[in-house]
């Protein structure tokens, strides 16, 4: 076989494989933009739409308050646990009190001791007092005595001596008697002071509520400030919410709102917006929102993390599509429809966003089809021949 005879066959081969190839790569292409394509199918309706502004954060109470002593101390019995509910005045800690209920006996003592020395002093009054009479007598019938020279100038001085003696022990019981009342007053006083004491090792819950932590057992010595329960009111549980700051202007005190806890998808629970916040976080640009949770979930915790859905707008009869199937292609937005088997891009305008569902103001009516691709992979294209299950 001459030279030329095998050039011609290596080439007539390489241009077969070439052909083979290219044959290859259009028959890809026309499968990937012209066959069929499964599409999954969504019917446009209209309805109401609730437009929504959503938060996360977590389960607080607005009344809280940590149980702990007024005065350093052992505890003795810790009367409550987590999870028991409490009524206003009711008994929760008693400290060791064989102290101050010795203290309070001393002092018991010290002003039953002052009343019997009131009492004594007022005797002594009473004695001074007769004494000072009879002196003032004898002193008087003296003088008239000097008058008629019947008595010594030395007799009427010693009358008018035991006379000012008798007056001054008048005055000295009177001042004896003063200072014994001030002696009581200080006893009764210091009587008050160690009571309070001994009353302060009775600690008793300030309001109505449910003991959500239990810090101390018997045995622990406590200070002032040391924490031994914390007591909540349950009267008023909200979600201390965390919302954009973009959402500011839409959010207003009393709007109605869900709570989904994390412990139940599932399941929401209503709400209402009772205070919101006036400082934002310089870090993520989020603000407070408040939100009274009006019905709980069976078993709840202080603190768990919750989203809450705010209804800010609410409109009837709108035409509204799920708010995945929105696409945005080359900057426009929209998603593609169909008609007569094939895929057609829809621009669309957007309205109210709920949490699921847009509003679509223009570019569809009701009853279209909005179709999208079963395997995420595959792309619909303008005229794309399409076919639902």
């Amino acid at each position: 076989m001459s030279n030329s005879t095998f050039v011609v066959k290596r080439w007539a081969g390489t241009i077969l494989k070439i052909v083979i190839f290219l044959s290859v790569i259009a028959g890809f292409i026309y499968f990937a933009k012209f066959s069929p394509v499964a599409v999954q199918t969504v019917q446009v309706r209209s309805g109401e739409l609730v437009a929504e502004v959503m938060g996360t954060g977590t389960l607080e109470a607005r009344f809280k308050s940590t149980v702990s002593p007024k005065i350093s101390g052992r505890i003795e019995k810790v009367l409550v646990d987590q999870g028991d509910r409490v009524t206003a005045g009711q008994m929760l800690i008693q400290l060791d009190d064989l102290d101050l209920q010795q203290q309070v006996a001393i002092a018991e003592a010290n002003v039953e001791s002052a009343l019997a020395a009131i009492e004594r002093l007022k005797a002594d009054k009473i004695r001074t007092d007769a004494i000072y009479v009879q002196a003032r007598k004898s002193h008087a019938r003296v003088q008239d005595l000097v008058k008629q020279n019947v008595a010594t100038q030395d007799e009427a001085d010693t009358a008018t001596e035991s006379l000012s003696v008798a007056a001054a022990d008048v005055a000295r019981s009177e001042a004896a008697i003063i200072e014994g009342q001030k002696s009581l007053i200080a006893a009764e006083k210091n009587l008050e002071y160690h009571r309070a004491k001994l009353l302060d090792t009775h600690i008793k819950a300030p309001f109505d509520g449910l003991i959500v932590r239990r810090n101390r057992e018997p045995g622990d010595v406590v200070v002032p400030g040391s924490s031994v329960l914390t007591l909540i009111s349950t009267d008023e549980l909200w979600i201390s919410a965390w919302v954009d700051e973009t959402e500011m202007a839409k959010v207003k005190q009393g709007q109605q709102a869900h709570v989904q806890f994390r412990s139940e998808a599932s399941k929401t629970f209503p709400g209402k917006v009772i205070r919101l916040g006036r400082e934002t976080d310089r870090e993520t640009r989020e603000f407070i929102v408040d939100v009274q949770v009006l019905e709980l979930p069976a078993n709840w915790a202080v603190g768990q993390r919750a989203e809450v859905f705010i209804e800010v707008a609410k409109k009837e009869d709108v035409i509204q599509i799920p708010a995945n199937k929105v696409m945005r292609e080359d900057g426009q937005t929209g998603l593609y429809i169909m008609k007569d088997n094939h895929a057609h891009w829809q621009p669309i305008t957007l309205g109210l966003r709920s949490r699921e569902h847009v509003e679509v103001t223009e570019g569809l009516q009701v009853d279209d089809i909005v179709i999208v691709p079963i395997h995420e992979k595959v792309a619909l294209s303008q005229n794309r021949k399409v076919v639902a299950p």
